[in-house]
């Protein structure tokens, strides 16, 4: 485990749906200079991490800090600024607008920042090797182009960290281990920390940090 500051500090996390403990006092630090990876099984809660840790699901007890700063303390209108300066999303559904282009949809964050930096999205079009791709919409896309704008719309807003859940898991194995290789270099190359989490067994090798989520909580792997 790494000895770096967190960027993600999480604190005996508890969410319950139903009778059902998903968090059940879970901790979890995720360093500014570690790829770190959550498994477990289908339905073992990880997606629900995903978004507790994203700030978009709010945990019924615990605290979570994001570069140092309590995020359970504040309004969702500042939890919302925090997501948006500082955290960057890489969905397993990709979630990108099929009406607009690949670059339109990379920008989308930088909109909502009210900061275009086209510079930037041009270095990461650059850098993900997709420049090719920017007039193009994501129905013309395969599954490995489209997780690479989803990444270069993670990084928009040069965040400090970047999440993403079962990155590898809408993925032909061809094209899994091009996009295992971008992920490699999201940390890198952007100086930004990365955590996954996913049930692929193929991604533990690749990871500094390596835990297992399992009964609401986590264990080292």
């Amino acid at each position: 485990m790494s000895d770096a500051p967190p960027v993600l500090d999480a604190r005996d996390l508890t969410l319950t749906r139903g009778e059902r403990a998903v968090l059940d006092g879970l901790s979890l630090r995720v360093p500014a200079d570690a790829r770190t990876l959550v498994r477990g099984a289908s339905g073992a809660g990880k997606s629900t991490l995903f978004e507790v840790l994203g700030l978009l699901t709010t945990p019924d007890a615990g605290t979570l800090r994001v570069r140092g700063r309590d995020a359970t303390a504040l309004s969702e209108r500042e939890r919302a600024a925090l997501r948006r300066d500082h955290l960057g999303f890489v969905f397993q559904s990709f979630r990108l607008i099929d009406d607009l282009t690949a670059y339109e949809n990379a920008r989308v964050p930088q909109e909502h920042a009210g900061a275009i930096d086209e510079a930037w999205l041009d270095t990461l079009f650059a850098r993900l090797d997709i420049a090719d791709l920017a007039t193009r919409y994501p129905p013309a896309l395969s599954g490995g182009e489209r997780q690479r704008v989803a990444i270069a719309r993670a990084l928009a807003n040069r965040p400090s960290a970047v999440l993403a859940d079962e990155p590898t898991g809408q993925l032909d194995p061809e094209t899994t281990d091009a996009v295992l290789s971008t992920l490699d270099a999201v940390r890198d190359d952007f100086d930004t920390a990365l955590l996954v989490v996913s049930h692929d067994p193929r991604l533990v090798e690749r990871f500094d940090d390596r835990y297992v989520l399992r009964d609401g909580t986590i264990e080292g792997d």
